[in-house]
């Protein structure tokens, strides 16, 4: 049986993870995430922590229906040397035989490697996407058609959605004209 690893961000957990992750499961009774950028938190484009991803990840599923015994979720950092890092991959998650993204990088760096990579449909990526949920929070527009009940729950529980206000006023944009360029 092939085992898949999906490596996304997760910057929050929304209904595009969801899209893809279910259509591995259905190719893959057994499959990794690997929460990349996992070190990388309190900034616009990444403001939750692998934690608070892994929280969001554990609810989206729960709530789909997909059973905790059939993946694992393990946190990924960057390296500063990208030759490195699918064997960093390799001594954190189990045993894995194909890699779905669709990252450039990261197909290029798991194809060298040997890994047959696949990508991953996208699903209304206009729409879903980490970024645009940020920008949703920032302009207070509907943020919540973007996530499921329980994430949506758990952002608000938790506080989240006002760090992503206050990192828009810490951040300072680098040559860019808008703050929402950042997200």
């Amino acid at each position: 049986m092939e085992i898949a690893l999906i490596i996304g961000r997760f910057q929050p957990f929304h209904k595009g993870h969801l899209h893809g992750i279910k259509y591995v499961y259905e190719k893959h009774n057994k499959f990794i995430i690997g929460i990349g950028s996992a070190l990388v938190s309190h900034t616009l484009k990444n403001p939750f922590t692998a934690g608070e991803r892994l929280k969001m990840i554990f609810l989206g599923l729960d709530e789909a229906g997909i059973p905790r015994e059939n993946y694992y979720v393990v946190p990924i950092p960057d390296t500063e040397v990208h030759t490195t890092w699918v064997s960093l991959v390799k001594t954190l998650v189990p045993e894995f035989h194909v890699v779905y993204s669709n990252d450039p990088l990261t197909k290029r760096l798991f194809k060298e490697a040997g890994y047959k990579v696949s990508p991953i449909p996208l699903h209304k990526r206009k729409i879903y996407s980490g970024e645009e949920f940020r920008k949703r929070v920032l302009l207070n527009g509907n943020w919540r058609e973007l996530v499921q009940e329980s994430v949506a729950n758990y952002l608000v529980e938790a506080n989240l959605l006002q760090r992503i206000i206050d990192l828009s006023k810490t951040d300072k944009p680098h040559k860019k004209n808008n703050v929402l360029d950042m997200v």
